[in-house]
């Protein structure tokens, strides 16, 4: 089971399942169209997941699941190496 982290907000656990599912480079424009939610909140929860390390850049505005992502989605991290500035 996945353990909650204090500052991630509800769509972040949307998020990273869909990057989980689908091994695939998605904008958050992409990604805010398959998830329903607005593209502007779900492109600051992308930077905010990446700033955590859980979501990478790999190319201008496309991201991916990291393998702290993964490890994450898996029950296997533990959330305080998870802390942000937020």
């Amino acid at each position: 089971m996945v353990e909650r982290v204090p500052w991630m907000a509800p769509v972040d656990y949307e998020i990273m399942l869909f990057f989980d599912e689908h091994a695939i480079l998605v904008s958050p424009r992409v990604l805010a169209a398959n998830i329903e939610y607005d593209r502007q909140y779900v492109s600051k929860r992308c930077r905010t997941l990446s700033e955590a390390g859980l979501l990478e850049v790999v190319d201008t505005g496309l991201y991916r699941l990291t393998e702290t992502g993964h490890t994450y989605l898996e029950g296997d991290l533990d959330v305080s190496e998870l802390e942000t500035d937020e």
